[in-house]
């Protein structure tokens, strides 16, 4: 097993708002970035129980989300509520295949994606597991940069409602799985967020650390029983 360098090692702390190697305060006091004034931390407060705590709150919440319908539409005669998924039958039954794609893949597929990749790393991280660190690493940074997207499904139901209100033709109103959905798009991101994945590769050179620690005690734990042993 061979240790990857951290900026840890070199006495450096990443700035978390615009990634800029710092030297690290002395006495490991908490500076601020010469570059962007953000805080200086060398690994987040209580990162795993934060983030833990909103990933449950999110696939909590996800249930009633897709359950729950996210708009009420009202034309003429006919009035219907629709749910995400109902909303994506739709859309592809009507022929807006590439707009159906759009919605399931931001509004059903990536939030259970995250909450599944989230809950791998975090139980990975706690396991203090070095396997495939790279690997884990970019599965983060892509759902740090993809859950932003998430919105999609709100936003759309947003502009639905301002066009057709406009159109004066048909009634449209948003109801609570709107805020079901961007509860779990907010706890999601607030997940992300509060995830430390620098503790990732403490657990690595933790390991590395212990295996140095014991390969150096053994020679003098035989040099002390080949003592004992002489008469």
């Amino acid at each position: 097993m061979n240790k990857q360098p951290r900026a840890a090692d070199f006495g450096l702390v990443v700035c978390e708002g615009c990634d800029l190697a710092v030297r690290q305060p002395r006495n490991n006091e908490e500076g601020f970035c010469p570059r962007c004034d953000e805080p200086l931390r060398r690994r987040k407060r209580d990162s795993l129980t934060r983030s833990w705590a909103f990933l449950i709150s999110a696939a909590l919440l996800y249930i009633p989300a897709n359950m729950l319908p996210i708009m009420h539409t009202q034309q003429l005669l006919d009035r219907y509520d629709s749910t995400i998924l109902s909303g994506v039958v739709l859309l592809w039954h009507n022929g807006v295949y590439d707009l159906a794609i759009i919605v399931f893949t931001a509004s059903i597929f990536v939030p259970i994606l995250k909450i599944v990749s989230l809950a791998i790393l975090l139980i990975a991280t706690q396991r203090g597991s070095h396997w495939r660190l790279r690997e884990r690493t970019q599965i983060y940074r892509i759902i740090d940069y993809v859950g932003h997207w998430s919105m999609l499904d709100v936003f759309v139901v947003v502009l639905l409602i301002s066009l057709v209100q406009f159109g004066g033709l048909a009634l449209v109103q948003p109801l609570p799985g709107v805020m079901a959905f961007g509860g779990v798009v907010v706890l999601t991101m607030l997940a992300s967020m509060s995830f430390d994945p620098r503790l990732m590769w403490d657990a690595h050179a933790n390991a590395n650390t212990e295996t140095h620690s014991a390969t150096d005690a053994a020679p003098e734990a035989n040099i002390q029983t080949a003592a004992a042993a002489k008469p």
